[in-house]
């Protein structure tokens, strides 16, 4: 496997050329076996507060819960470079909270760049993290953490005034600094369009195959999620139903004995136990 880590001009550099492999991951074993595969970003995304904390929406995820996560992907990375998500609340009040929280990120979490979803609107906040020294990966298209405005999680910009305005924000993105940009659940044709007009990388998710990159989300990939399956998404594996029958035949084989065995045990010398034995 290449061990030399990826950098943000390893991946500006990768448009209209070989498509980006992005996917999310949330704590060490996973990141560790995404980096292993060879994927080029690892994103730790707020969908971890469905995923993994059981949160009924992305909204509520904390600056401290994705720092904390940030900090375990990082350590199972070598190669791929590592995005985190700002959460909702971290860089939508103002641009000085937004340029302190992401700072956060890269100190505290070892991050290599924050994403941030919005468009037209976030382009001045954008602009400054960016001018601070932090790089930025957009987001447009459905954004979860807005979801509930936009009617909720729908594809978008399926007209053609809808469609312009995402044009318009992939637009201010890129001139507020962004190395990427993620498009979520879009039409197709629309996602090939906002990819020829920028000139830096756009990541496809739910955006059809002309993106110059995708990103899944982990435990769809595998099916280990099992609240709903987006129809963007292709499962190349179905690990959910061995894990569980792993599980019950633990059980089983603890209610009737038959684990652990002599071979799971350890031993201690017999002299040793008849010592303890004459001592009880």
């Amino acid at each position: 496997m290449q061990h030399k880590k990826l950098t943000i001009p390893d991946i500006r550099n990768r448009k209209n050329s070989t498509p980006i492999a992005e996917l999310t991951a949330y704590d060490y074993p996973w990141a560790k076996v995404a980096d292993t595969a060879g994927i080029d970003v690892v994103l730790v995304g707020d969908s971890l507060g469905m995923v993994v904390l059981g949160y009924p929406d992305t909204v509520s995820v904390t600056m401290e819960e994705m720092i904390h996560h940030t900090k375990a992907v990082v350590r199972g990375v070598e190669r791929a470079l590592v995005i985190t998500d700002m959460p909702f609340g971290s860089y939508n009040s103002s641009i000085p909270a937004a340029i302190n929280n992401a700072t956060r990120m890269l100190k505290e979490g070892r991050a290599d760049a924050v994403k941030i979803e919005g468009g037209v609107s976030m382009a001045a906040t954008v602009a400054a993290i960016v001018n601070a020294g932090i790089p930025v990966q957009g987001h447009i298209g459905l954004t979860p953490q807005t979801a509930t405005s936009l009617g909720g999680f729908k594809v978008q910009g399926k007209s053609a005034q809808a469609a312009k305005q995402l044009l318009d924000d992939a637009k201010a993105m890129e001139d507020a600094g962004c190395f990427s940009i993620v498009l979520e659940a879009i039409p197709a044709p629309l996602a090939e369009r906002i990819t020829r007009s920028v000139a830096i990388p756009t990541i496809g998710i739910g955006a059809g195959p002309d993106c110059d990159g995708q990103v899944l989300v982990i435990h769809d990939l595998v099916g280990l999620y099992d609240r709903f399956t987006p129809k963007f998404v292709k499962q190349y594996a179905t690990i959910n139903e061995p894990i569980l029958e792993a599980l019950r035949q633990y059980k089983a084989e603890v209610e009737n004995r038959t684990f652990p065995t002599e071979a799971h045990s350890f031993t201690m010398k017999s002299e040793e136990l008849d010592k303890l034995l004459q001592l009880y």
